[in-house]
């Protein structure tokens, strides 16, 4: 039997930002534009957004007088990618980037809560954000109960990968002199 290949048709993002305009995508879909591929997003269960919440108050709490937090929002990155993350640090702008999306320059952090989806995180996002230059990501295993911490990007993935357990502290590059601790994230 002759192989056959499938033919995709990639999207760019304006036309998924004329899809979600128009009505196409409902409103308060759970999807995002990875790629070019719109992915379907799984729905949040309440060990996922107990974790986000404990994260939101870890970051006001310890930096909030030096970033903006950006909370399951779009990210521009580039023209076939539009993600949106759980947490982002970013720094700080008048206009809360009203005028426009975050860009990877503007991200001191940005971090991804997984339980159902810690492979295409890990495979799919995490390229995706060192390709981008996004200078450190954090990968939050909620079923492992593990933060994977990935830093230094270049075009073929992070070079420094590491993973920190419970009873274990952790810094943002960024902010080195702030100390988290893995049981203040996981809970």
């Amino acid at each position: 039997m002759p192989a056959t290949s499938v033919l995709k048709r990639l999207f760019t993002v304006k036309e998924y930002d004329r899809m979600s305009e128009s009505g196409v995508l409902a409103d308060g879909e759970r999807v995002e534009l990875i790629r070019g591929e719109i992915i379907k997003m799984s729905p949040i269960g309440r060990r996922h957004a107990a974790c986000v919440i404990r994260l939101s108050d870890v970051f006001t709490r310890k930096l909030s007088d030096r970033i903006l937090l950006s909370v399951q929002n779009p990210l521009a990155l580039d023209n076939t990618s539009k993600p949106e993350p759980d947490v982002v640090l970013l720094k700080r702008k008048s206009d809360c980037y009203e005028s426009g999306l975050p860009q990877p320059a503007d991200v001191f952090l940005l971090i991804e809560v997984a339980d159902s989806t810690v492979d295409s995180d890990r495979e799919l996002k995490s390229p995706l954000y060192a390709e981008d230059g996004i200078t450190e990501v954090w990968l939050v295993d909620i079923n492992s109960a593990c933060i994977e911490v990935y830093r230094y990007p270049t075009a073929e993935g992070y070079q420094e990968i590491q993973k920190f357990y419970r009873g274990q502290n952790l810094s943002i590059l960024a902010f080195p002199e702030v100390s988290i601790t893995v049981d203040e994230i996981l809970g």
